[in-house]
């Protein structure tokens, strides 16, 4: 078993990843929160929805801070 797949089996629910899987042609980034986790798969909240990956094709995955704060809107010009 590869670091990323046990760094992603033990984190808590919840925790902000990114996770790095093989695909046809090249790799694959899923950045958002860890819903989900078993021994076959993992399940990622992302801002786009929630994809599920197999954990056979994690190459990569780690703990990463939150989003920053939206920026404040700027007035239109008079």
């Amino acid at each position: 078993m590869n670091h990323a797949v046990e760094f992603l089996i033990a984190a808590p629910l919840g925790t902000r990843v990114v996770v790095r899987t093989r695909i046809e042609g090249g790799y694959t980034d899923a950045l958002g929160y860890l819903r989900s986790c078993d021994a076959s798969s993992c399940t990622v909240e992302t801002k786009r929805g929630t994809v599920t990956l197999a954990l056979a094709e994690v190459v990569a995955a780690k703990e990463v801070p939150p989003p920053p704060a939206p920026r404040p809107r700027r007035p239109l010009a008079p």
